[in-house]
């Protein structure tokens, strides 16, 4: 895993510096419900069932709403973070909480557009989602972070946040 990629990951997502050693786990911690969200998203693309992309818009708006009751990282920190001595995941940062609202939108609108019928542009929207989570498990880059940091007026911030960027 690339020092510059990890640490500009966990600038992008607003958490605070920390040594990499500790920074390289809370990334590990921080993949754990992009995995599953991606694996869940993969599965209403192949069925191309509304009910999926509408649980978990529903789940994402959660975790934005009520960051403190985000079940993912509840259950990252009681099954893998505690048994296993890595830090804990906590309440997630604005940028965190912005990527997910965004990605809540966009599941919320691949679900509702394949509901009503709309398929080209449910395949519009479940395309914009597969390419943002490919990047964010991939690419360690978070569409949705960067944004925010653009959004906020920092440019230089959010370009040196990118994997490719030499900055951390």
């Amino acid at each position: 895993m690339a020092r510059s990629a990890v640490m500009n990951f966990m600038k992008q997502q607003g958490f605070t510096q920390e040594p990499l050693d500790r920074a390289a786990l809370r990334f590990r911690g921080l993949q754990f419900q992009p995995t599953i969200v991606g694996s869940m998203m993969l599965v209403g693309i192949l069925t191309q069932s509304p009910a999926i992309f509408l649980l978990v818009s529903a789940l994402l708006w959660l975790n934005v709403l009520l960051p403190a009751a985000n079940p993912f990282e509840h259950l990252y920190n009681r099954v893998v973070a505690r048994p296993r001595g890595r830090p804990l995941l906590t309440k997630a940062p604005g940028p965190r909480r912005f990527a997910q609202g965004m990605a809540a939108t966009f599941m919320l609108a691949a679900g509702l557009t394949l509901r009503e019928g709309w398929t080209a542009a449910s395949y519009a929207f479940q395309g914009l989602i597969a390419v943002a989570f490919a990047a964010l498990l991939f690419g360690r880059f978070c569409l949705g972070a960067y944004i925010y940091h653009l959004l906020k007026g920092n440019v230089a911030f959010a370009n040196g946040t990118c994997p490719w960027s030499d900055s951390a």
